[in-house]
């Protein structure tokens, strides 16, 4: 009865909320938009902006933000003004009920008495190109974006898909960016203009597939810098925006299901699940217990009661079930909530959930190389579980903004590697069960204000980041006998369980890490020269602790007896340590490692900056200044401090644009950004990668990077939404941070060192551009062309301090070319929309040449997306099919033996770090909003 009840009411409230939206549907109809300067883009406060011939009006906020409502269906006319601007009137603005009219307004500033008393008539249609145009030219920098519209129509369903699409930008491991084929480290990240944490243990790196792309405005990759940004970048600075106030209360479901050509129905080999793995949470099951025995205590010897007692409480279930892998599954639920009060003010709510599962197969994963000889099957469910809250309250000149973003995502990797290691000479049989959970909190208090007259603007921000990254009961467990035994079925594989090593044990590590930041940010407008110029000043202050733990712990098996010894060994893994034999006291509980590998790391940064926007003239502009920046590093075991370093950095920069033309800029740039280690690659901790079969460590000894970096650009704004731009850059990096391999033992060691000198240069090509130009009708009308193409070259100096096989090479992660390209069409008045999408990287070094061997290159591929949508139900609807890697060309990392810059694996050929097929992607989703 009580279940019924709650039905109802769950039916009664999405009728009232289906109501809802008819009735505003049936209403009158809405114009919102945003005016900004035409000259320096800026948005302007308190611009009035009414229907011509009324007193109905309303007045920009502090984003320069506007919404007039309660208008009547038909053709309108808009005028706006503001004080030592000239008066716009725009005509033929249409209106529909229901739907808000987006109209964005350029004011172009009077320059005598005479011109303010002239009014300047365009229509809806001139305008919105005026304001496109306006957009595109007036940045600040040298940079390259995607707005919303593009998104939409591209098969993207998250940010990391998106930036693919940007001049310059690639994207590593699904989720990780690079820029003008710089790797991660130098690159950073901001949402909604505060600092986006690293969300990998390891690396300084964003996840950028967590955003979902249907809650992005824009996203913007700065590619010079200006003092107002952080300055530990030099490929790029990642600005995501996310809507906060919506213009119309709106409420929107996704749903999409994919089939993966390699994984999609076959056999998926995985562990147990319970309810909480599919909602991306551990239930607990798989940690330590919480009077688990510490290191000193296990080392100092058991009982044998809590010896036994203390592996009882381990997680011991490996068993393994064989299932057919279902179907991706993707859901989006969104809803946004505004308010507008009498005086002008609004509060709006924009909530998002997102939910994501698949089960992913990496079958025939190669690892031919040196003495091995191994296969993998891999095998990976993964959840992702991601919400977004903002909200906004707009009043006067005044707006405070509370945002929030969670993501939580639950991996569990199941592995089986069959294969020869001559080094040995056995073959093998190994098995890992690896989960990793991760999560990310950060949430942002901000306000903006105008201070006094004219345009001064205040803005203060505030945010907490949290951080976490567990991986319970990682084991790894290798089954061998001699290879001269190979095919002979009565010689059993022998778990190697007599003894403990970072290849064969259980891993329970955390790591949690909080992130305080504020900052305060006050510009205003200044006359030099007889030219508005804007000068803008700010403070702000980052703090990170972090606390990682690693315990590295296992059963040795020890018995008298050899028969049993070999009996036991030969079990397999869900019944090696069943409870009978734990009882028996055959085996003992050990742990590795040592007070390094846990470790609390700090940082705290402070800064200052100082800039002015400065016009000469009609057609020139400098926009120059400084940033100051104090950073200090602090690394402790729980012995003793090791890591204890501060730098204070000044960090001038100047970016120049010409006007050469209303529809062209020339641009040029100088400045001046760092590059700081990891926390991960300060620490002395050390651990075992089964995949890249080495061990992975830092160096304390560690220096930031220094970078000198210059920029040329020629643009042309050919057409509304379209360009062509030519660029070329150069980067000179001191003490350059670079990983490579260490590879004199048996197994490898990855580390980090700093090089002296290195230094990058590139140019880029961008074209966007509507095909109407050819002719062929409305048909070439409905359809852009577009393609950017990066042309890099780096060069680097190894360290002479051992004898590596390369002397100079390229950079680590530096690819010399980057193509990507599209043709975008619409039909059926824009309800029909088709993209094809093409992406090339060209082959780059994974991890710099040790002594014994060469780089390792991960070798270029090809790939093809295809999108087609359709709207339905009066375009409030959608349906998407979506085919991703159409070619599924294999992704290969090899050795370069024959230097030949091609991968070939022929007699005297190169040789295969991995090598795999990710699948073709094909989804169907729908999505509908009312």
């Amino acid at each position: 009865m009580n279940s019924q009840l709650t039905l109802k009411k769950a039916l009664f409230t999405l009728l009232f909320l289906v109501m809802g939206a008819a009735v505003f549907a049936q209403g009158t109809g809405k114009i919102s938009g945003t005016v900004s300067d035409k000259k320096t883009g800026e948005t302007l406060i308190g611009v009035s902006v009414k229907l011509a011939g009324t007193t109905k009006g309303v007045g920009t906020d502090v984003d320069g933000k506007y919404v007039l409502p309660g208008l009547t269906e038909g053709k309108h006319t808009i005028e706006i003004s503001y004080v030592g601007y000239a008066t716009k009137r725009i005509t033929d603005v249409e209106v529909k009920s229901g739907v808000t009219t987006s109209l964005n307004v350029v004011m172009e500033e009077a320059s005598s008495q005479t011109l303010k008393q002239v009014v300047i008539t365009a229509n809806f249609k001139q305008e919105s190109v005026n304001s496109l145009y306006a957009q595109q030219k007036n940045s600040s920098v040298i940079s390259d974006g995607i707005s919303s519209d593009q998104i939409k129509k591209s098969p993207d369903k998250n940010t990391s898909e998106a930036l693919r699409r940007v001049s310059g930008a690639t994207i590593q491991d699904n989720k990780f960016v690079v820029v003008r084929g710089l790797s991660d480290r130098y690159n950073t990240a901001t949402l909604d203009n505060s600092t986006l944490p690293s969300t990998e243990p390891n690396r300084k790196a964003f996840s950028f597939d967590i955003v979902p792309s249907n809650l992005v405005d824009k996203i913007t990759i700065s590619k010079t810098a200006t003092p107002d940004l952080p300055a530990d970048f030099a490929g790029g600075a990642v600005q995501i925006t996310t809507k906060d106030i919506p213009d119309d209360n709106f409420i929107s479901f996704g749903v999409g299901y994919g089939y993966n050509s390699q994984s999609t129905f076959k056999d998926f080999l995985a562990t147990s699940k319970n309810a909480l793995n599919y909602l991306g949470f551990d239930d607990g099951s798989k940690q330590l217990a919480d009077n688990f025995p510490s290191r000193n205590k296990i080392l100092s010897g058991l009982t044998p009661a809590r010896n036994v007692g203390a592996l009882k409480s381990l997680p011991n279930d490996f068993t393994i079930n064989n299932n057919s892998a279902l179907p991706s599954q993707n859901y989006q639920f969104s809803m946004g909530r505004v308010k507008h009060f009498k005086d002008d003010s609004r509060f709006g709510a924009l909530v998002s959930l997102t939910y994501r599962n698949s089960q992913n197969i990496g079958e025939d994963v190669k690892r031919a190389f040196y003495v091995y000889d191994y296969n993998d099957n891999q095998y990976k469910f993964s959840t992702n579980l991601g919400a977004l809250a903002n909200f906004a309250y707009s009043f006067g000149k005044n707006k405070i903004s509370f945002k929030n973003i969670y993501n939580k995502n639950y991996d569990d990797n199941y592995t089986e590697r069959t294969g020869i290691n001559q080094g040995s000479t056995t073959i093998n049989r190994f098995y890992a069960y690896d989960v990793m959970q991760k999560s990310l909190f950060k949430s942002t208090l901000e306000g903006e204000h105008q201070v006094g007259g004219k345009n001064s603007k205040l803005k203060w921000s505030t945010s907490f980041s949290n951080v976490t990254n567990d991986q319970p009961n990682q084991l790894k467990i290798n089954y061998a006998k001699a290879l001269a035994s190979q095919n002979d079925p009565s010689v059993l594989y022998q778990a190697n369980i007599t003894s403990l090593g970072k290849e064969n044990t259980r891993l329970f590590s955390k790591l949690n890490e909080n992130i305080y930041a504020g900052d305060v940010n006050y510009s205003t407008p200044v006359k030099l020269f007889n030219a508005s110029s804007t000068f803008k000043a700010g403070l702000g202050s980052q703090y990170r602790e972090r606390t990682f733990n690693a315990r590295f712990i296992g059963a040795e098996l020890h018995s008298n007896d050899a028969d049993e010894m070999q009996r036991i060994r030969a079990l397999p893994v869900n019944q090696i340590f069943s409870p009978s034999l734990i009882q028996s006291g055959v085996y003992k509980l050990n742990e590795i490692g040592s007070d390094v590998d846990s470790y609390d790391a700090n940082s705290f940064t402070n800064y200052g900056y100082a800039m002015l926007d400065q016009k000469f003239g009609e057609k020139f502009r400098a926009v120059y200044g400084v940033r100051v920046e104090n950073y200090n590093v602090q690394l402790s075991n729980v012995k003793k401090t090791y890591v204890d370093d501060t730098q204070l950095d000044v960090l001038p920069s100047v970016n120049l644009t010409y006007s050469l033309t209303a529809k062209s800029n020339l641009r040029a740039s100088y400045y001046r950004t760092l590059a700081r280690p990891e926390f991960r690659e300060l620490t002395l901790s050390s651990y075992y990668d089964y995949e890249l079969l080495a061990n992975q460590s830092g160096n304390p000894n560690l220096k930031r990077t220094l970078i000198d970096n210059a920029d040329l650009r020629y643009e042309i704004y050919p057409g509304a939404g379209e360009i062509l731009s030519v660029s070329a850059f150069y980067k000179n990096f001191n003490n350059a941070i670079e990983s490579y391999r260490y590879d004199v033992l048996s197994t490898p060691d990855i580390s980090y060192f700093n090089t002296a000198k290195a230094y990058s240069y590139g140019v880029e090509f961008e074209i966007r551009k509507n095909l109407g130009f050819m002719g062929g009708g409305q048909f070439l009308k409905n359809t852009t062309a577009y393609a950017n193409v990066s042309l890099v070259k780096s060069k680097i100096k190894n360290p002479e301090d051992q004898n590596y096989i390369d002397k100079t090479r390229p950079m680590v992660g530096q690819s010399p070319y980057v193509i990507n390209a599209g043709l975008q069409h619409t039909e059926l008045n824009n309800k029909l929309s088709l993209n094809v999408l093409y992406n090339r990287i060209g082959r780059r070094i994974i991890q710099a040449s040790g002594i014994t061997f060469p780089s390792t290159w991960e070798a270029p591929r090809d790939v093809i997306d295809f999108q087609a949508g359709y709207k339905v139900i009066k375009s409030r609807g959608e349906i998407k099919l979506n085919v991703g890697d159409i070619l599924n060309q294999r992704n290969t990392i090899y050795f370069d033996y024959n230097k030949n810059k091609k991968y070939e694996t022929n007699a005297g050929g190169d040789e295969t770090i991995m090598s795999y097929k990710p699948g073709t992607n094909i989804s169907l989703s729908f999505s509908y909003s009312f």
